[in-house]
């Protein structure tokens, strides 16, 4: 198993140098060269595309808690508080409200549409919802865009996760609408949210003051770990956000314990660990995402994916004009990229690889996320620098 690892990671190390010297956004490459090892027989790379691909643990597993925890970790760690602050209006508005929006009107466009089951509807508007913080990141951060820009997106990003999968969560575990199931479903997600936050303030405020306390930047890297891993696990025992809580956590490390307690040397080491295991992380999911092609049956649902697909840039262009709405202070200019800067990625196919073998439309809901998330990647993310040179966002 770990020579497999090995493996991977050479084939996305490679990649990714490619990538870098051609100045285009490794993520793309990275897809399309799993896609190319998940369709094309390669006898040298057959049992690594046989562990990656057809075993959901693995995919689940290193994606949502060692591979999202840190990357989470990562940005959280290095988002600035202060910008945060100017310009919680905005993310605000994009993480929730938006979220909510593209949730709600994917799941209603493809029940009354594309003719879903109303639970297969509210799961896929779910898996829709996320804006995955992997694939914003890594892209947006190539690009050099304005940095209140690049702030909103990365917050939003960030946000908006926690509360995509409470929807996903919600959405699993209902077969019908009523009254009495709405109020609980609301309560469950103000419990899910509410709990992450209060982990994530609680730890993050208790490694910050211990960081004041000492001054040895291996130990104090290590905290970090324990920070990010350990807040998340918590806060899935309990039941609430693990994202939401990595989130809080890094933000409050960052900020308040970089403030009290740690070094210059500290600081840049911290981020140079955290630097380099966000950008394996980023190199090996990307590449996962394409394995995952070889195990979906895309037989008779062309016109559902393509139906799918239209649905949720439509309705990622109507929550973004809608929430930001009541932000006059967004230029009209930045509206469109931040619609088609809605990338979805490695997070959505984890979550529906979640979903029980028993659920019968599991297979419908794994191929219209994954060419969704192949489309957001490579058109979406391989033309998002052309829209912002064409709008003249600086």
């Amino acid at each position: 198993m770990v020579t497999y690892w090995i493996i991977l990671l050479a084939i996305a190390v490679g990649v990714v140098f490619i990538a870098e010297k051609l100045k285009q956004p490794y993520p793309t490459f990275l897809v399309v060269i799993g896609l190319i090892i998940g369709l094309v027989p390669i006898p040298a790379l057959g049992e690594i595309k046989s562990y990656a691909a057809n075993n959901d643990t693995v995919f689940q597993t290193t994606v949502i808690f060692i591979f999202l925890s840190a990357l989470l970790g990562d940005a959280a760690l290095k988002l600035p508080f202060d910008e945060l602050k100017r310009n919680k209006k905005s993310i605000s508005l994009l993480a929730f409200l938006g979220t909510l929006l593209t949730f709600l009107l994917v799941a209603a466009s493809t029940y009354f549409f594309l003719n879903l089951s109303l639970q297969e509807s509210l799961i896929f508007g779910a898996l829709m919802a996320a804006t995955d913080p992997v694939s914003v990141l890594s892209i947006f951060k190539s690009m050099g865009l304005n940095k209140r820009l690049s702030i909103v997106v990365e917050g939003e990003s960030l946000a908006n996760d926690g509360v995509a999968v409470v929807l996903f969560q919600i959405a699993v575990v209902t077969t019908a609408l009523s009254l009495t199931g709405t109020l609980n479903a609301l309560l469950e997600f103000l419990k899910v949210v509410s709990g992450g936050i209060l982990i994530g303030g609680v730890f993050g405020l208790l490694a910050s003051r211990i960081t004041s306390k000492i001054d040895h930047y291996l130990v104090e890297t290590g905290l970090s770990m324990v920070l990010f891993y350990g807040t998340f696990q918590l806060a899935e025992h309990f039941d609430v956000s693990g994202v939401i809580s990595v989130v809080v956590g890094g933000v409050i490390l960052g900020t308040y314990g970089r403030n009290v307690g740690m070094s210059d040397l500290t600081h840049e080491k911290v981020n140079s660990f955290w630097e380099t295991i966000a950008f394996l992380s980023n190199a090996l999911i990307f590449l996962l995402v394409g394995l995952e092609v070889s195990r979906i049956d895309f037989l008779d649902k062309g016109w559902l994916i393509v139906g799918s697909i239209l649905i949720v840039l439509l309705a990622r262009f109507l929550a973004v004009y809608i929430s930001l709405a009541f932000d006059k202070s967004i230029p009209t200019s930045w509206k469109p990229i931040i619609s088609w800067g809605g990338l979805k990625g490695s997070l959505s196919i984890a979550l529906v690889l979640g979903i029980t073998p028993e659920f019968e439309g599991k297979n419908l809901l794994l191929a219209m996320t994954f060419s969704n998330v192949v489309f957001s990647l490579l058109i979406q993310g391989t033309t998002l620098k052309k829209l912002v040179s064409f709008l003249n966002v600086k």
